[in-house]
């Protein structure tokens, strides 16, 4: 009896390490269903997806057979979170007139086929200003997704706002920009937030240690609020600190360090809150196994521990409503 102790600690902290959302960015190459099987194949309980072509404006709308694969796919239920991003074209602040009105239809169509597929929400760059200055971008941004989100009433995706690096005239790439953005349009509670560590680094956010990592988080809960966090991206960056340029490295290998993405698996308040990679990587998806390997590695025992209390915790019998909680 004595001997089968530790396998059963082991089987413990394995199913705990299970329990975090954790997983990466897949591919939809041969159909949206496809990516729920590459990030089965690789352990994930986590995962993003484009809902289209990411570099096309426009595409056909999903047929019922396509939203029945995604939907009713075996493995569907091995996946506690999948959410979206929207395609890199968008850009609700442009000022080229036919440009905006792309970004503004693109938005709209990405809405609906994420509603379609169940997605709680669409991760967006807000977009840059291409020298008319914050001010009028944010402004612009603000009014788009306002009209965005009048034309599609009953959508019940949101839109997560995503940090930025600050590239360029990319708006985004502090708390407090998103919070004008998320405070001034005319419905708040359709909008939510998406951290990026590489683009929380790239924008002058110090989270190489401990310390520094509880203060930009304890910012964040003072400028928007945690409970505005719907997702976090976990990369880590080839760039600076401050360098407002992003470029994602894989975990451990950048400047960033590794105490940011210790903070994160082990903090109780993120075991919600799903974590994907954006990282480089082939398609045998290698380079995510060993990543999410090191990830995972960097949950504590002591983290461990306070998971299983609030696993247990959520185990004790209680009524839950069996329809799908996406608001």
């Amino acid at each position: 009896m004595r001997r089968s102790a530790p396998n059963a600690q082991k089987r413990l902290a394995s199913e705990s390490r299970a329990e975090v959302l954790l997983g990466a960015h897949m591919s939809i190459g041969g159909g949206v269903h496809t990516a729920i099987e590459r990030a089965c194949s690789i352990g994930c309980t986590a995962m993003q997806i484009f809902v289209k072509n990411n570099m096309q404006w426009f595409a056909r709308p999903l047929t019922t057979n396509e939203i029945s694969a995604f939907l009713q796919h075996a493995q569907r239920a091995q996946l506690r979170s999948v959410f979206a991003h929207a395609n890199y074209l968008i850009n609700l602040a442009s000022t080229n007139p036919q440009f905006h009105a792309n970004s503004l239809r693109a938005l709209t169509e990405e809405l609906i086929r994420a509603d379609q597929l169940e997605l709680p929400f669409l991760v967006l760059h807000p977009g840059a200003h291409l020298g008319a200055g914050e001010e009028a971008g944010l402004q612009k941004v603000i009014a788009s997704i306002d009209h965005v989100l009048s034309a599609i009433p009953t959508v019940k995706t949101k839109i997560a706002l995503e940090i930025t690096a600050g590239q360029g005239s990319c708006l985004g790439h502090t708390f407090q920009q998103i919070a004008f953005i998320r405070n001034r349009v005319r419905e708040p509670g359709r909008v939510c937030v998406c951290l990026d560590t590489a683009h929380l680094f790239a924008a002058g956010y110090d989270i190489t240690n401990n310390k520094a990592v509880k203060k930009t988080f304890a910012e964040f809960d003072r400028v928007l609020g945690r409970e505005q966090l719907a997702a976090i991206h976990l990369n880590d960056s080839k760039t600076a600190l401050g360098s407002r340029v992003d470029r994602h490295a894989h975990i451990g290998q950048g400047q960033i360090g590794l105490a940011a993405f210790r903070f994160i698996m082990n903090e109780l308040q993120f075991r919600h809150i799903p974590k994907v990679l954006e990282t480089p990587k082939d398609k045998d998806l290698r380079e995510d196994v060993v990543n999410l390997r090191t990830l995972r590695r960097l949950i504590s025992t002591s983290g461990l521990k306070r998971l299983d209390s609030q696993l247990a915790k959520n185990r004790r019998p209680q009524q839950v409503s069996s329809k799908r909680q996406r608001r």
